[in-house]
């Protein structure tokens, strides 16, 4: 079988994907990637990619939406506003990418089309080459809702290829059902994927005192610099922990001189940092909460944009995580962070929901189903 996946120019909708596409090549089928560019992150998983797209860069199309000097912290918006706002940049940025995906998935023959709710062409070319199509969730914000958005803005488009309506799609979900994701379709286990990295010898092992992975995810440093956890180093200096600074290439210099328990890290994949640390600290992004999830450890989040707000309040609800502002963060909300025994239960509680579900190998006969079982 010829799967074809395909979304946005962003690691946080396409990591996702990726479990998920090596326990269908794993089986036996043939895996395509269609992507924007860059196009590195996802070729280095090791899977074919196709370039799609005019080469837009995503934070241009979101400045051309949000404005000059758009940031990624959004703090006078409604949830709501942020995600229609991301839904129009998203739709923008998809527009170039329907004949380029026509022609990927038209001339590889594909039998099912894997996508992102954030790439509105995937369900107009799954409805006008009449093939299956799949939406791969990243994580508790409802995908079909995020697509729907996405179609509203892309209602010309599908007008000039004479194609009535999205075609239909299967949701595949990555979390317990308890913490959302679309109702029906598939749900399967979260298997971190966070790209390649070299993996320092002192972190393949505990430390002597609490360790506290701090990130801020793939995007937000990069745009907004690290205003968001300013207030957080200063705090550190007076809790009896290690705070790892997992911030890959950003600028530290705004953050003035560390106190002597924050050491920044260079690139290492979050996963494996987590398994060594006894609590994360992060921004909300899909990525690192289920990432920490998995991990079973106690989260704060400190909200600034996307579906960071949505994403935090699902997790403070379950017990497992603290929210805050980043001006909110002191000592004692990050030693309560390491030292509340209820935290780390309800966040136990979380990782045996995921470990429960089935893994990604376990649900590939249900999507060779999507195909297979079609009238």
């Amino acid at each position: 079988m010829r799967i074809l996946f395909t979304g946005p120019a962003a690691p946080s909708h396409l990591f996702p994907m990726v479990p998920t596409a090596q326990a269908l090549r794993a089986a036996g089928h043939e895996v395509l990637f269609a992507s924007p560019r860059p196009l590195e992150q996802i070729r280095q998983t090791g899977f074919p990619v196709v370039e799609i797209g005019d080469g837009r860069p995503m934070r241009e199309l979101f400045e051309e939406v949000a404005g000059a000097g758009a940031q990624y912290a959004q703090p006078d918006l409604t949830q709501d506003e942020i995600l229609e706002l991301g839904a129009a940049a998203f739709a923008l940025a998809s527009r170039s990418t329907v004949d380029d995906l026509l022609a990927v998935a038209g001339g590889w023959d594909a039998q099912l089309i894997v996508h992102d709710s954030c790439l509105a062409s995937a369900q107009l070319v799954a409805a006008k080459l009449g093939v299956p199509a799949a939406l791969q969730n990243f994580g508790v914000t409802p995908g079909l809702v995020m697509a729907a958005r996405l179609a509203d803005q892309f209602t010309d488009v599908y007008e000039k290829h004479g194609v009535a309506a999205p075609a239909e799609t299967t949701p595949l979900n990555i979390v317990p059902a308890s913490l959302g994701g679309d109702p029906g379709g598939l749900r399967m286990r979260y298997v971190p994927y966070n790209g390649g990295g070299v993996v320092p010898a002192a972190l393949l092992h505990r430390g002597t005192r609490p360790r506290v992975a701090v990130t801020l995810g793939t995007v937000l440093a990069d745009i907004d610099g690290l205003n968001a956890i300013a207030p957080l180093i200063e705090a550190a200096a007076g809790v009896d922990a290690e705070f790892l600074l997992a911030v890959g290439d950003a600028d530290l210099a705004d953050l003035g001189s560390l106190p002597a328990n924050v050491h920044p890290l260079p690139w290492v994949p979050l996963a494996e940092l987590l398994r060594v640390c006894d609590a994360v600290v992060h921004h909300g992004g899909s990525g690192s909460s289920l990432t920490g999830l998995q991990a079973g450890l106690p989260q704060l989040l400190l909200p600034q944009g996307a579906d960071n707000f949505m994403v935090a309040d699902t997790l403070a609800a379950t017990g497992a995580a603290l929210r805050a502002t980043s001006a909110e963060v002191d000592t004692a909300l990050l030693t309560r962070l390491v030292t509340d025994p209820g935290l780390r239960a309800a966040a136990a509680r979380l990782r045996a929901e995921n470990d429960a579900l089935p893994t990604p190998a376990a649900v590939v006969p249900d999507i060779e189903a999507l195909v297979t079982a079609r009238p």
